[in-house]
């Protein structure tokens, strides 16, 4: 278990968002999410896209028993009064072939609408749907996955050097696409276009994950939130019983809670 005096976040909240997690793939951080999951007590829990890598799995078997452990985790959590909400993502793609379904008291949706505690409503989407508006072509998503492997399976080897060290984990893939000029434009052209079908759809705001980008922030009237994920970042998404949004780096000691949204004036 996490020492509560390194955690210093929440561990009763009332909605709890989670995305890109990528079960089955060697990045998967999937021993700090447990420990972060088994303290974290909620009445909602998003799993919004990219849970189960089924890409990594075709091409690699490879599960070893803390992704089964987190697995149970999240089904424990089901069947003990937390409603579980599953949203597939891209990697987790064939799950959408059972959405509007009830599968181990877990829904599946393809996109839904969460409404705060104070009355704002957020849809809730995994986000791969932008793709066609911020790449140019789908050879082009391919070689920027193809690339984005290759840069992984290198952070690996450096996080098993950095841990011999004794030193934190630090995400290499991080660092780079924040000073990769073409990264930062993608990315901007994606958080552009999420903020957009929010307005579109008219909601408060809209959740997402994918690019593995954590961000809450309020784009004028319109809140955009990024889950980030569980390979790099190691961060979640929370609303608080009075309606406040969070953004969690439960994975780092130095900085857990990043970010938050004071909950509306009108509640």
């Amino acid at each position: 278990m996490l020492p509560s005096d390194r955690l210093r976040i929440p561990t009763h909240v009332r909605t709890l968002w989670l995305s890109d997690v990528h079960l089955g793939y060697p990045g998967a951080r999937a021993e700090a999410l447990l420990e972060f999951i088994r303290v974290m007590r909620c009445d909602t829990l998003y799993l919004v896209g990219d849970i189960i890598d089924f890409w990594s799995l075709k091409k690699r078997r490879h599960w070893p028993q803390a992704h089964n452990d987190v697995v149970r985790s999240i089904l424990g959590k089901a069947k003990h009064d937390t409603r579980v909400v599953y949203v597939p993502g891209n990697h987790d793609d064939v799950v959408r072939d059972y959405v509007e379904l009830k599968l181990g008291n877990v829904e599946i949706h393809e996109r839904i609408i969460h409404e705060t505690v104070d009355g704002r409503t957020l849809l809730v989407m995994h986000g791969d749907q932008f793709d066609a508006a911020v790449l140019h072509s789908r050879l082009a998503a391919a070689f920027g996955a193809a690339a984005y492997d290759g840069l992984m399976g290198f952070s690996r080897l450096l996080d098993r050097v950095r841990d011999a060290m004794g030193r934190e984990h630090w995400s290499l893939a991080g660092a780079i696409k924040s000073r990769i000029g073409r990264a930062q434009a993608y990315i901007e052209r994606f958080e552009n276009a999420a903020v957009r079908e929010a307005r579109r759809h008219g909601v408060d705001g809209l959740v997402c994950g994918h690019i593995h980008r954590p961000a809450l922030r309020a784009e004028g009237e319109t809140i955009y939130m990024n889950c980030g994920d569980w390979v790099e970042n190691c961060t979640a998404l929370v609303e608080h019983r009075d309606g406040r949004l969070q953004l969690l780096r439960p994975g780092a000691a130095e900085a857990p809670v990043e970010h938050e949204l004071a909950r509306s004036e009108a509640a």
